[in-house]
């Protein structure tokens, strides 16, 4: 386990079927972590998360989903993130403000910084220390998704493939932030890359790190 001096925020980003639950999980349990999602950590957030992701609920509007996403951010980091990085705890969270950037801003084409803006606010200013983007090809992500698909999976590869290239472009330009980690090879070697990433990462941005 990794005591660090300060309590940090880590998120998973990523696409469909690239392993962020089996990851968070792990990271989690190893860091003594606060573990959660979005959407739907909170009692607002699972009555969204059916109305985002349930594929027979009602139609949403791209505008709609991403201030739906929006909203379940604010009441996740109000109820959940914020007062346990104030207690001391790290929080290892199934993705982040950066999903909208790169699914509403990306996929549904609403544009990014446009969505950065709106869940800035949303996120009271904070974002996460440190980003581990689980990358992994289309094709391969496909033959994964072995169960009933929700409403945003099922959307065509135009879609998907805008949101590869946004997290892309968001791991480039904060590269001190963002670990990559390939997502095609086995779990354990994952793990591990994420472990020492993470710690790794968090060092070089100040936290005091004990083994």
């Amino acid at each position: 386990m990794a005591d660090l001096s300060v309590a940090a925020y880590i998120a998973f980003e990523g696409g469909e079927g690239s392993g962020k639950s089996t990851q968070t999980e792990r990271l989690a349990a190893e860091f003594d972590a606060v573990l959660t999602r979005e959407p739907g950590a909170t009692e607002l957030g699972f009555r969204l998360r059916s109305l985002l992701l349930d594929p027979d609920s009602v139609p949403v509007g791209p505008r709609a989903e991403a201030l739906l996403m929006a909203a379940d951010r604010a009441q996740h980091m109000q109820d959940v993130v914020l007062p346990a990085l104030a207690a001391g705890q790290h929080v290892v969270s199934d993705r982040s403000a950066y999903s909208s950037l790169a699914y509403q801003g990306g996929g549904r084409q609403l544009g990014v910084e446009e969505i950065r803006e709106v869940n800035k606010w949303a996120v009271y200013g904070r974002w996460p220390d440190v980003v581990v983007y689980l990358r992994l090809d289309r094709d391969v992500a496909k033959t994964r998704l072995r169960r009933s698909l929700d409403r945003i999976e099922r959307e065509d590869e135009k879609f998907h493939r805008r949101i590869g290239r946004v997290f892309d472009q968001l791991a480039d330009e904060d590269a001190d932030r963002w670990l990559v980690v390939e997502a095609d090879q086995p779990i354990d070697v994952v793990a591990a890359e994420v472990s020492d990433g993470v710690l790794n990462r968090l060092a070089n941005l100040g936290f005091v790190l004990q083994r």
